[in-house]
C-alpha cells in the first residue's frame, strides 16, 4: 500500500530481457531514496506502479516486471525517469490517499499548459474509467496523489482536469509530460468498492 507521495525520482538505467516472453529485469538508480530500510521482496511504486525489490546496490535496485504488466503500464520497459515511493507502514501518515499500486488503464495528456504559477493538466481515462473520476476525488497519475478538479464526459471515456501546484511539478517526473504523453492510471480505492457494493446489492434485488 502507498500513499501518492513521491518520495525520490530515480532513473532507470538498463532493461534486460528475461528470457523469450518472459518479461525483463529493470535496474533503477535511486540515489536520493532511503533504501538503508529496504529488503529483497519489499514493494516499491514505480510510476504508479507496485514492483518487487528483487536486487539492491548501494544506489538503488532492480526488479523484474511481467509481459502482462508490460501490457498494461507505461514507463517500465526503458531507461527514463521514475517516480519513486516506498510502501508505507501501518502508522505512518497518509499525506495524499490510499493508492494500491495497481494501474488500472494507461491515459493520454491532452493540455498541460500554465495557469498562474501552477500547470493545467487535462488527462483522457478510458472508458472503463470514467464511472470512478469524480469532481474532487482522488486520482493516481504515474504514481502521484491527485485531486480531479473537472470531469468531462466523452463517448470514450472522460477528461479529467488537475491543477498542478509549483511543488509537485519540481519533486515528481510530470514536469516532462506533453501532449500526447501516456501515463499510468489508477483509481481512488474506496470508488471501487463502492461501485462493487453497488454491483452486488443490485444483483441481489
Amino acid at each position: 500500500m502507498f500513499t501518492g507521495i513521491v518520495a525520490a525520482v530515480g532513473s532507470i538505467t538498463r532493461v534486460e530481457p528475461l528470457g523469450t516472453d518472459a518479461g525483463l529485469r529493470v535496474l533503477v538508480e535511486a540515489p536520493t531514496l532511503d533504501l538503508s530500510d529496504v529488503l529483497i521482496g519489499d514493494s516499491i511504486a514505480v510510476q504508479g506502479a507496485c514492483m518487487t525489490v528483487v536486487a539492491l546496490h548501494p544506489t538503488g535496485f532492480a526488479f523484474d516486471v511481467s509481459r502482462e504488466s508490460l501490457a498494461h503500464t507505461v514507463g517500465l520497459d526503458a531507461p527514463g525517469r521514475v517516480n519513486l515511493e516506498k510502501a508505507m507502514r501501518l502508522g505512518d501518515r497518509v499525506g495524499g490517499h490510499l493508492v494500491s499500486g495497481h494501474v488500472d488503464g494507461v491515459g493520454r495528456v491532452v493540455r498541460f499548459e500554465p495557469a498562474g504559477e501552477s500547470r493545467l493538466l487535462e488527462v483522457e481515462a478510458p472508458l472503463a474509467m470514467a464511472r470512478y473520476l469524480a469532481y474532487k476525488g482522488s486520482i493516481t497519475i504515474d504514481g502521484v496523489s491527485l485531486t480531479v478538479n473537472r470531469v468531462t464526459d466523452l463517448r470514450q471515456g472522460c477528461v479529467v482536469s488537475i491543477n498542478l501546484v509549483p511543488h509537485t511539478l519540481a519533486a515528481t517526473t510530470l514536469q516532462a509530460l506533453v501532449p500526447g504523453s501516456r501515463v499510468n492510471l489508477e483509481i481512488d480505492l474506496i470508488a471501487r468498492y463502492l461501485d462493487r457494493m453497488r454491483a452486488v446489492d443490485a444483483a441481489a434485488c
